[in-house]
């Protein structure tokens, strides 16, 4: 949520940050909506005075027995009643739609951020690893001989329709490993509070994150209201809509291992197959909040959490900052990391790093009280995959599979597995 304070004071510098996210001109729409509403409201209140004023002078009146002026006042005080409540509807129907008209705006982008228009205009940051060379045409995850007995497609299609996997056996094990690995590393080595939290809330929290009112589509709506969480970014920034934290008590740093949901709306025909895009999947998130001056700091913090799981796993991946028409609604600045996939020959996204400054935390209301005194302030918001447990799964196969579709498995894996490091043919952990 912007900041209509902000735009009143620089509103080209409002418009000119949403160009870069290829957004038309949106000040004058709303400075006339605050405008309108701000006149609205003191008008109000100039009624409720003369209200009040009419009102004490009753009594006068009624005092002096002069029944004249006591009818004519009582009439008056009932007309300003009826006014002013007029004018207060007016004033709160203004209200809401400059709030809904600002929610359905994206958060500006940094000044640091690339200009572009989509994926193809992000700009490469570094790279760490270096792609195994094969002796052998690398297949995808799906067509490894040793893990099609442990990824099995037709029965969840049978049970829940297309996009989603069963996994069984070793490939299930593998992928708990996997997650509980990825926990134990945030927690133990990154200091980050383990959390376990709903899959479901409340429309309020999508609201807060950013989910709705405007990518509705994109999640799943159950009965009474409540939402399937599409990641815990959710949850876990949630945690503290409406609180005024203690500065001291920043950064708070929080992850969560849970089942995430999405409609995947708009994405018909792409990565259909195999598990790469699935409407039920598994996270790791992370989830930072922290003090402005510290926002920046606390991102790149959680990059390097992300791409050390990666670096203990030995998978190769590459860093980008996204341009400013790539980022998610909500972000200002967002760093993907992308996984070696020598299957597909290419990089893919396993994770995203974003900054969102204090646009989550005016839609929830969460502010800090500096130690200095002073007014409450908004906290800033990050969040981040630490990582994507799914996509993970299939870059370990994927990057250690041998000719014969056997996978070698990370050593880091090792204490996850019962030091069984080889999913065999047979598809079997040995």
């Amino acid at each position: 949520m912007h900041d209509i304070r902000a735009i009143r004071e620089n509103p080209q510098a409002f418009d000119a940050a949403l160009a870069r996210r290829g957004v038309s001109a949106l000040s004058s729409q709303l400075l006339t909506l605050d405008e309108a509403r701000r006149a609205k409201i003191l008008a109000a209140e100039t009624a409720q005075a003369d209200q009040n004023k009419a009102a004490k002078a009753i009594g006068a009146a009624k005092a002096k027995g002069d029944e004249a002026e006591f009818e004519r006042l009582r009439a008056e005080v009932a007309d300003k009643k009826s006014e002013v409540a007029a004018m207060q509807a007016e004033a709160k129907d203004l209200d809401i739609q400059l709030t809904e008209m600002l929610a359905g705006i994206p958060n500006l982008p940094y000044d640091d951020i690339p200009d572009g228009e989509d994926e193809a205009d992000n700009i490469e940051l570094h790279r760490w690893g270096t792609p195994k060379t094969f002796a052998f045409k690398p297949k995808e995850h799906y067509e490894l001989a040793g893990v099609i007995p442990g990824m099995d497609f037709e029965t969840a299609a049978k049970l829940s329709g297309a996009r989603f996997v069963v996994l069984k056996g070793a490939v299930a094990r593998i992928h708990r490993a996997l997650a509980q690995f990825m926990l134990n590393t945030h927690v133990d080595e990154n200091g980050l509070t383990e959390m376990n939290t709903p899959v479901l809330v409340r429309e309020e929290a999508m609201y807060g994150t950013g989910q709705l009112p405007k990518f509705g589509e994109d999640s799943y709506l159950m009965r009474e209201g409540l939402w399937l969480i599409p990641t815990s970014e959710v949850t876990l920034t949630n945690t503290v809509a409406g609180e005024i934290l203690d500065e001291a008590a920043l950064p708070r740093r929080m992850t969560s291992h849970t089942l995430c949901f999405r409609s995947e709306a708009g994405s018909a025909g792409k990565d259909t197959s195999g598990m790469l895009r699935q409407h039920q999947f598994e996270k790791v998130e992370m989830v930072s909040i922290t003090k402005p001056d510290e926002s920046d700091a606390e991102q790149q913090r959680m990059l390097r959490c992300a791409e050390g799981i990666l670096e203990k796993l030995g998978i190769p991946y590459r860093t980008i900052v996204l341009c400013t028409g790539d980022m998610g609604f909500g972000a200002r600045r967002t760093f993907d990391i992308e996984a070696w996939l020598p299957g597909q020959d290419t990089y893919r996204e396993i994770s995203s790093v974003s900054t969102c400054g204090d646009f989550q935390a005016r839609r929830m209301n969460a502010r800090f009280r500096p130690e200095a005194g002073g007014k409450p302030e908004f906290v800033h918001t990050l969040n981040g995959s630490g990582l994507a447990v799914g996509r993970c799964l299939i870059a370990v196969l994927e990057n250690g599979q041998q000719e014969d579709g056997s996978v070698t498995l990370p050593e880091a894996l090792a204490p996850y597995l019962g030091g069984k490091l080889t999913l065999t043919v047979a598809g079997e952990l040995v």
